[in-house]
């Protein structure tokens, strides 16, 4: 048996990946005038992974909090308090699923413009060639 799961290598990767990497993420972004779409992507993707592994090292600590010596443990990963440490993952997640969902609806949207742009350019020369 385990006396904390706060002494626990996944609880301080849990504590570094949830709030230290999405920081960074802000900070970098605060510093950019400009980003490419590609780095937006990266940083969707990046948001939404960050999501799963706090799901993960969430379970994990759940089931080690099961067999921990330490009450606090239990009341942190194994009671309704646990329900607001997913929060956070949801919150990542749905942000990255909505950064990389832009993205993807604005490139549809210049795609369909193009389209059209395209379909009134060839109706226009067939009429200029019926003419």
């Amino acid at each position: 048996m385990i006396n904390s799961v706060f002494v626990e290598i996944r609880f301080w990767l849990l504590v570094v990946i949830s709030f230290a990497t999405p920081a960074a993420i802000y900070a970098l972004l605060m510093r950019r005038a400009s980003i490419s779409r590609g780095a937006v992507f990266g940083l969707g993707v990046l948001l939404v992974l960050i999501s799963a592994v706090d799901v993960y090292l969430l379970q994990a600590l759940n089931a080690l909090a099961l067999h921990s010596l330490s009450r606090v443990d239990d009341v942190v990963f194994s009671s309704e308090l646990t329900i607001a440490l997913y929060a956070f993952p949801v919150l990542y997640g749905g942000v990255g699923v909505n950064v990389v969902s832009h993205l993807l609806i604005d490139h549809l949207l210049k795609a369909e413009r193009l389209s059209d742009r395209q379909h009134d350019a060839d109706a226009a020369r067939r009429h200029r060639d019926a003419g």
